[in-house]
């Protein structure tokens, strides 16, 4: 398991694309919308792992409930697996919970799962795995 990215939610992409750029010293490399979770995504390459920028594109969406709660900030720590069924099953076992077992397509070509934060000292994890 390597840290694959860190999503960061954030109020505008515009805004926040230009000073990741400033930071990193480049562009983002994709924008992606999901939909289904009502997000548009960001991504910055950064050494081995990645920055994610995640800006809800509708009220009712995680990240728009989020910022409302939190503000801009860390969402989520994202881990990359080999084999996310397998690892969904290895961590039920060791008394983790999930928001939802079952994988589902997710950006930049993933497919994702989430650990729910109560069972990861208040974390949102995410695994995700290259879709074949």
């Amino acid at each position: 398991m390597k840290l694959e990215h860190i999503g960061i939610a954030v109020q505008s992409l515009g805004v926040s694309d230009e000073l990741f750029a400033k930071l990193l010293g480049k562009e983002s490399y994709k924008k992606e919308s999901v939909e289904r979770e009502g997000v548009t995504t960001s991504f910055y390459a950064a050494g081995e792992s990645k920055i994610e920028l995640l800006e809800a594109s509708r009220e009712d969406s995680p990240i728009s409930k989020f910022i409302g709660k939190k503000g801009e900030g860390i969402h989520h720590l994202a881990f990359g697996v080999d084999d996310i069924a397998a690892e969904v099953q290895r961590l039920k076992k060791e008394g983790f919970e999930f928001i939802s077992e079952e994988p589902k397509e997710g950006a930049d070509n993933k497919l994702v799962v989430f650990l729910h934060p109560k069972s990861t000292n208040g974390v949102l994890v995410e695994l995700c795995q290259e879709k074949p």
